[in-house]
């Protein structure tokens, strides 16, 4: 089989291209074989509100493309200014990486593995934060 896997677990809920959909009373597994699908969990999701930092704002936009609430063609150049913004903070060569790859995923229209890279500079960006408070 191929395609992306879901395993998804009671009542959890995901978007796939703007539509919200919510499991049963039991665990389940989807295939996903549509290869350019928008999928989001909405647990993973980031909230509007949360959205305070650098790192969460740049997610969050994209997360936006991946609900269908922004157009791709639309944000992209902005994204890629936010990425490249960034990298004047993230300097070591593991954050780098992950930015590379957020920057040509973008270009690719690959959204998910866009924002699967950024978030991995969250926990980053928050031991920053917190060092400078």
């Amino acid at each position: 089989m191929s395609g992306l896997v879901l395993k998804l677990s009671p009542k959890e809920r995901i978007l796939i291209n703007g539509a919200v959909i919510e499991n049963g009373d039991r665990r389940s597994r989807l295939a996903i074989m549509t290869p350019d699908a928008n999928i989001l969990r909405l647990r993973d999701a980031i909230h509007p509100e949360d959205a305070k930092t650098p790192v969460r704002r740049v997610c969050y936009a994209v997360q936006l493309v991946l609900s269908g609430d922004s157009p791709k063609d639309d944000v992209r150049t902005a994204l890629l200014r936010n990425i490249e913004e960034l990298s004047q903070v993230f300097v070591d060569p593991d954050s780098r990486k992950h930015l590379d790859i957020a920057s040509h995923a973008l270009v690719q229209d690959d959204h998910y593995r866009c924002l699967k890279a950024l978030r991995c500079l969250l926990p980053r960006e928050e031991r920053l934060l917190a060092a400078g408070a």
